[in-house]
């Protein structure tokens, strides 16, 4: 088989990329791109505005230590922390309500 863009041969077992020029030598392949991840603000695992569930969630860490280190920043900064916290709680969105949570509430 052969590149339809450049004419290099792509030898047997056909790639799915052409190695000298990179276009598609598969019409059949399809490549879904991975989600693109959003910071928001959680709505059911908040305690207060969803700022450090939210981090967590796009970090992919434990909220519980999101939380500790907000803390340890609210304490050392001499009231900075609650600044930023209550910038970010203005700023970032807060993510879509799902059926089931409308249905709870």
């Amino acid at each position: 088989m052969f590149c339809t863009h450049c004419g290099v041969s792509l030898g047997d077992p056909e790639p799915n990329f052409c190695p000298t020029c990179g276009q598609r030598s598969r019409t059949g392949a399809s490549y879904a791109r991975p989600a693109q991840r959003r910071l928001e603000r959680a709505i059911g695992a908040r305690k207060i505005g969803g700022v450090c569930a939210g981090f967590a969630n796009y970090l992919n860490v434990d909220v519980t230590l999101i939380r500790l280190l907000a803390l340890i920043g609210l304490i050392m900064s001499a009231g900075t922390g609650a600044i930023a916290y209550l910038i970010a709680m203005m700023v970032i969105p807060q993510e879509p309500q799902t059926s089931a949570a409308v249905v709870q509430a």
